[in-house]
C-alpha cells in the first residue's frame, strides 16, 4: 500500500520557521524518524519512507501554498496513488496551538492551500490533518500571524505535538482514517 502525505508550506529561508509551514515541519520530523531523505524533484521535495509494510511518499510542494494542488495532483498521478490514500497536513488558526483535527473530507475553511488542492483534484474528498497554530493576533493581522515565526512559548510545546502528528500520519496508513480520527481528534 502506498500513501501520499502532502505537508503544506512555503519554500525559502524566510518562511522556514513560520506557523504556515507546520506541514513541512511534520514531514521533516516523519522523514527524520524514518531515516528518509528529501530530494528536490518536480514540484517539490520528496522522500519515501517505509513503515509496517506501507510506503509513505512525503511531499513538500515547492509551488508555494496557493498552488499546492498542482504538486499534489502531479504526485498522485505519478505515483499512481488513489485520492483516498492522500493525507494533507496543514496549519489551522481555528484550532488551539498543537490541537490535531483529522477529517476524511471537508471544506477548505478559507485555507488557500486546501482550496488549490480541491480545485486541482476536482473534489474535496481527501483526508486532511489540521494542526492548530492558535489565533493570538489582532483583527486584520491573520496574514502577519500565520507568516510569523513561532514564539519561545509556542516552541516549548511544538516538538511534542509534532511527534503526535507524525504518529497520526503513520496511523492513517496502517489502521485507516476512521480509527485514526477516533484516536487522535481531541488528543
Amino acid at each position: 500500500m502506498k500513501y501520499l502525505i502532502a505537508g503544506l508550506g512555503n519554500i525559502g529561508a524566510e518562511y522556514a520557521n513560520t506557523r504556515h509551514n507546520i506541514g513541512f515541519m511534520v514531514l521533516d520530523a516523519f522523514a527524520e524518524a524514518s531515516n528518509a531523505v528529501f530530494t528536490t524533484q518536480r514540484y517539490g521535495a520528496v522522500a519515501e519512507a517505509k513503515y509496517k509494510g506501507r510506503t509513505f511518499v512525503l511531499l513538500k510542494p515547492s509551488t508555494y501554498m496557493n498552488l499546492s494542488g498542482k504538486a499534489v495532483a502531479y504526485w498522485l498521478k505519478s505515483e499512481r496513488i488513489p485520492p483516498e490514500n492522500l493525507l494533507v497536513v496543514v496549519d489551522d488558526v481555528a484550532l488551539p496551538l498543537g490541537a490535531i483535527r483529522i477529517r476524511m473530507k471537508g471544506s477548505d475553511g478559507g485555507h488557500n492551500g486546501l482550496k488549490s488542492i480541491t480545485e486541482s483534484l476536482g473534489s474535496a474528498d481527501y483526508a486532511r490533518l489540521r494542526f492548530g497554530i492558535g489565533n493570538d493576533y489582532p483583527k486584520g493581522f491573520q496574514v502577519d500571524y500565520v507568516l510569523g515565526e513561532w514564539s519561545k512559548e509556542e516552541r516549548k510545546v511544538l516538538n511534542e505535538r509534532i511527534d503526535v502528528a507524525v504518529e497520526a500520519v503513520r496511523a492513517f496508513g496502517t489502521v485507516g482514517i476512521e480509527r485514526t480520527m477516533n484516536a487522535y481528534n481531541g488528543k
